[in-house]
């Protein structure tokens, strides 16, 4: 489970450090993709393997086939270097809008790579309380 939240920096030859936490759990190999809400992906490449799978036995929808192409589009599998460091293609880094401040943030099943720069300016719209309250009434859960 990823959890825990750490502040890095991209350098110049669009490196980052992954934190050992994260390596761990990631293990030797792992794939970073395109997120949800400006952010990237990293995610175990077994988990990734799964996920696609799902991808590929959706209809053959217009909007199926645009998710298909969004997640997979400029996804690529990882492996970190001896310092711990990958490298973020460039056409991520534009998508996220990474330049030289990011967050990592454990998120259960992945790690969120951000901006801190737009990480800062989000802002939530409902209380936490009201959020966990409405995802406990549909979906049952607990906390």
């Amino acid at each position: 489970m990823f959890m825990g939240e750490f502040n890095h920096s991209i350098d110049v030859k669009n490196r980052v450090i992954v934190p050992a936490k994260f390596r761990d759990e990631l293990g030797e190999q792992f794939v970073v993709s395109a997120g949800l809400d400006g952010c990237l992906y990293l995610t175990k490449k077994a988990d990734w393997e799964e996920f696609a799978k799902r991808l590929a036995e959706l209809p053959m929808t217009n909007e199926s086939r645009q998710l298909v192409r969004f997640f997979m589009r400029n996804a690529q599998e990882c492996e970190p270097d001896k310092q711990g460091r990958i490298v973020i293609p460039q056409g991520l880094k534009d998508l996220a809008g990474l330049e030289k401040d990011i967050v990592m943030i454990g998120s259960v099943s992945k790690v969120e790579i951000w901006s801190k720069e737009k990480l800062d300016g989000q802002s939530v719209n409902e209380s936490m309380e009201d959020i966990v309250e409405k995802l406990s009434t549909e979906y049952g859960l607990k906390f």
